[in-house]
């Protein structure tokens, strides 16, 4: 389905053209209507499947028709990453509109909250924001929402693993009663279905979730002990095939001390983390949007929080909790009909893990041998338990020796 046959207003389509959007996906070609006919939506979409043009295109053609100056929508969103890559898509897709967009989030100093402050008493069309920034703009008493149309909680599930239920429930009781809820989440658990039933009004639901990763990822994995990760990474990176690269590791205490490693071993290194100031954040993924860094070194937080086209190998140090994870991840490669190389540690313990990622996607992943001059490797068997009282993870950096 082109755009064209939406019936958007012609500023919008011509925002759509000059970004070369031409054609919906099957999220956009389902969302969009039932948005545009003011319904309560429930959706199930990975990241990458267009989601969030699904929801921007029809409130920004709906914003472009009554020429609003206050506050029309509520975008929400567990990370700062996330509400800058909407944001800029709002100002992409708008552009030739007019509609103006302001993103919240923590992490800044005083000069950014007073900023976000002054664009919001302004009149700003769309706010993005992280729940927990917005309720402090809240406690001021001069955010109103008396006007709002539109409520959207992108990545909802997301959100709630990050503990904001409670934080959503309070901003949602100082908005109005009536009004346009949409909810996105990229799985549909049960505590996601609770909380659509508090906040959605009859809603059509919209599953586009495959949970299975790009045809255009070579998915791999090697067996290996903890110790023998350090050096097994600096092989893979050592290929000068792979032109950009993400590392990722489920605690920020891991990715620190991975990158103060391949740092050490003059590979140019950067680390992506909770404990980072957002200038320093902002800083180190610019420099890696550009090509100006080859590593970066990050938690879960980058895996749906940013869309960069051209990463050429993701290494999972370690397998994600949640399986979907495992899709989020790799997903940061071969994107925009591209390819690119996923490859994941498993050590002994994380065997169980990575066989329910297999079931996820109903495909086994292909076990590759350690490179030559190894020592040798676990035995893949799933179904057999580690020992217990013994961690994989005490010895994570020690000295590996060869054969």
């Amino acid at each position: 389905m082109k755009f064209t046959e939406f019936g958007l207003v012609p500023l919008l389509e011509e925002g759509l053209d000059s970004m070369g959007y031409l054609d919906a996906t099957p999220i956009q070609e389902q969302a969009i209507p039932v948005i545009l006919q003011e319904k309560d939506l429930i959706a199930c979409a990975q990241t990458g499947t267009g989601k969030t043009a699904s929801y921007l295109l029809p409130i920004l053609n709906k914003i472009a028709l009554r020429e609003t100056n206050h506050v029309d929508t509520l975008i929400l969103v567990p990370t700062r990453e996330l509400a800058l890559q909407i944001d800029q898509q709002i100002m992409g897709l708008s552009y030739f509109t007019g509609t103006t967009s302001i993103t919240v989030y923590g992490g800044g100093g005083g000069m950014d909250y007073e900023q976000q402050k002054r664009a919001i008493q302004e009149g700003v069309n769309v706010i993005v924001a992280t729940p927990g920034r917005l309720i402090a703009h809240m406690a001021s008493g001069k955010l109103d929402f008396s006007k709002l149309r539109h409520l959207i909680l992108d990545e909802a599930d997301r959100m709630l693993d990050m503990g904001f239920y409670d934080d959503l429930i309070k901003i949602i009781s100082y908005l109005p009663a009536k009004r346009q809820n949409l909810l996105f989440s990229a799985t549909m658990p049960f505590k996601i279905r609770s909380l659509a039933k508090k906040i959605l009004q009859d809603p059509v639901e919209i599953n586009i979730a495959l949970s299975k990763p790009s045809e255009g990822i070579k998915q791999q994995a090697y067996l290996v002990y903890d110790e023998q990760k350090m050096e097994l990474i600096k092989a893979l990176i050592s290929d000068p095939s792979f032109t950009s690269i993400i590392v990722f590791a489920s605690k920020k205490e891991i990715v620190k001390r991975l990158t103060t490693e391949l740092r050490k071993g003059g590979i140019a290194a950067e680390a992506f983390h909770s404990d980072l100031e957002q200038a320093q954040r902002e800083d180190v993924m610019n420099r890696f949007k550009a090509k100006r860094l080859h590593v970066l070194v990050g938690t879960d937080v980058i895996s749906r929080g940013i869309d960069v086209v051209g990463i050429s190998l993701v290494i999972n140090y370690d397998v994600p909790p949640d399986p979907e994870d495992y899709v989020h991840r790799v997903g940061r490669t071969a994107r925009a009909a591209t390819t690119g190389t996923a490859i994941t540690f498993i050590n002994v313990k994380d065997q169980i893990r990575f066989s329910k990622i297999e079931e996820l996607i109903g495909a086994d992943i292909e076990k590759v041998s350690l490179p030559e001059g190894f020592t040798e490797a676990p035995i893949y068997d799933p179904k057999k338990r580690p020992p217990r009282n013994k961690s994989n993870n005490k010895k994570n950096f020690r000295k590996f020796s060869k054969k």
